[in-house]
């Protein structure tokens, strides 16, 4: 839910009890104020990150609570790694309230109680339940169900594509040392008829010594076809085997290219997997396959864009998610001075890594979508510069993206284009 900040400060009232966090990855540190910031323990309670510790930190609560008159207990942290997700599960489990404060904004209030920039774990419980009293703080989501999936598969399918383009880096350098030659033959290290020769004769000698018949029969008991596997293909694998310059090397480097072959192969299999399933996941979400009629639009991007949003009914407008995602335009102005006005990046950076990168594809597939991004770095009336006009196109997505998952709506691109004139004039650059 979208609060105000006058809302936000209305629920701590002379019955709440606020109680600061600092999450740690053994051990959380909690101090307790009231509404007005008084507070209510002289020491602070630690607790482990396990369920005999949060059954005392809760002991702990009820008794303050009881002790000091209060009604409910409003909790607050800052989002630490992945270190609360266990704690932000107990305490929504035993009907407590739980909310989080920006990190940034603690690190920048926690000197005015002392004056001193140290970090300690009494100091940051106290700062963050301060911010919690005046109503900076927000609703922490926490996906559930269909949704709760497809972020964890988001999640591990950034894993494999990260191990997967190491392995592909490594084996790069590998042959850049030893057979630098193969990549010229072969514009891609991972060519199926390439790695096929690599798997027998890593080494340029060993390509000598297999010969272009010894290459043609390694394609031909694979089976494969195509214009890779032509004689003149292994004829020039052959000459640039006689003409390299690459280190030579025994039985040790062959085996580190086998097992970087062999790990590639492992990521390239689980990428394939991964992908596989995201795709049946995704048509659980409603309206998804409205979405996935658009050109330009992949199954991976739509996968990406519900892990990071969620249930986007949540929202109550595309703004909010322009928001979320750090895509809100700022400027920095005072008196006369007008400033330069930026996205803010105050969000979710995988979010913002998304909307940026399905960019290519959707300008190279998309029409309307070109159109408009042409519209903006060519209109005479304050025209954006390529990136900024990447920017707006990705914000135009985003309205796409909630009124079709929202309403349930047919993607209509001559309703988007009908009001670009409209819309462009209010995009700043």
């Amino acid at each position: 839910m979208n609060y105000t900040q006058n809302e936000k400060i209305d629920q701590v009232t002379d019955t709440t009890m606020v109680v600061g966090i600092d999450i740690g990855s053994q051990m959380h540190y909690a101090r307790a104020f009231d509404n007005r910031g008084r507070e209510l323990t002289k020491r602070v309670f630690s607790f482990k990150n396990d369920l005999e510790g949060f059954n005392s930190f809760y002991f702990w609560t009820e008794t303050l609570r009881r002790d000091n008159g209060k009604a409910d207990v409003m909790i607050g942290c800052e989002p630490t790694g992945h270190y609360w997700f266990a704690f932000a599960k107990y305490v929504q489990n035993h009907q407590m309230k739980l909310v989080m404060v920006n990190p940034f904004s603690v690190k920048k209030i926690k000197e005015l109680d002392d004056n001193s920039p140290k970090k300690t774990d009494s100091k940051d419980p106290k700062t963050i339940a301060k911010l919690v009293v005046d109503g900076r703080y927000s609703i922490p989501y926490m996906p559930e169900g269909i949704y709760a999936e497809i972020r964890d598969l988001v999640y591990s399918r950034d894993r494999i594509v990260k191990q997967h383009n190491i392995s592909a880096n490594r084996i790069q350098r590998w042959l850049a040392i030893h057979f630098p030659e193969y990549l010229g033959v072969y514009t891609r290290f991972d060519a199926a008829s390439g790695l096929a020769v690599l798997e027998k004769a890593p080494l340029p000698k060993d390509v000598i010594t297999l010969g272009v018949e010894g290459i043609r029969k390694i394609w031909h008991d694979k089976k494969m076809r195509g214009r890779g596997v032509t004689e003149d293909r292994a004829k020039t694998l052959v000459e640039a085997a006689h003409n390299s310059v690459g280190l030579d090397g025994g039985i040790g480097t062959k085996s580190e290219l086998y097992m970087l072959l062999e790990e590639h192969r492992l990521w390239t299999s689980q990428l394939e997997a991964v992908n596989k399933v995201l795709e049946e996941m995704i048509l659980k979400v409603p309206h998804v396959e409205k979405l996935l009629a658009m050109k330009g639009v992949g199954s991976i991007t739509i996968a990406g864009f519900i892990a990071e949003v969620g249930d986007i009914r949540r929202f109550q407008s595309p703004k909010q998610i322009q928001k979320y995602a750090g895509l809100e335009l700022v400027e920095n102005s005072s008196g006369k001075q007008k400033g330069k006005t930026r996205i803010s990046k105050r969000g979710r950076r995988k979010l913002r890594k998304i909307l940026y990168q399905v960019m290519v594809p959707l300008l190279a597939g998309n029409q309307e979508f070109r159109t408009i991004y042409d519209y903006y770095v060519t209109r005479v009336k304050n025209p954006l510069k390529r990136r900024q006009a990447m920017i707006a196109v990705s914000c135009k997505l985003i309205r796409v993206f909630y009124a079709v998952l929202t309403k349930g709506v047919d993607y209509d691109r001559f309703k988007m284009m009908s009001d670009i004139h409209h819309e462009s004039e209010h995009i700043i650059a």
